[in-house]
């Protein structure tokens, strides 16, 4: 059964901040990358469990995958795919979670 795929609020806002960061170097690379996460984002509605749980919040339901070194933080629900958050690897996830009042 296919899912459908929400973009939270947050989430949304990692992604625009994340292009307008990109974008000050190369438009082309930060539409690319872009691109790149959507698209891997977008897959999710057929396969929610191919990304592994996250390790720091310890929710079975909250995985991830990942885009070179971004994180893309999702909830498996049983009718959608909440996208939660895209988050650099390098972050502290749990400290972020904590300032952000993240689910």
């Amino acid at each position: 059964m296919a899912r459908k795929v929400v973009w939270s609020a947050e989430a949304v806002a990692d992604l625009e901040a994340l292009a307008d960061y990109i974008v000050k170097d190369s438009a082309f690379y930060a539409a690319a990358f872009i691109q790149e996460v959507l698209d891997t984002a977008r897959t999710l509605n057929r396969f929610p469990q191919r990304g592994r749980t996250v390790p720091e919040l310890d929710n079975p339901s909250i995985r991830e995958l990942l885009v070179r070194e971004y994180r893309i933080i999702y909830n498996v629900e049983e009718a959608r795919i909440i996208i939660l958050a895209l988050v650099h690897g390098k972050r502290d996830l749990r400290k972020l979670w904590r300032r952000n009042k993240r689910r």
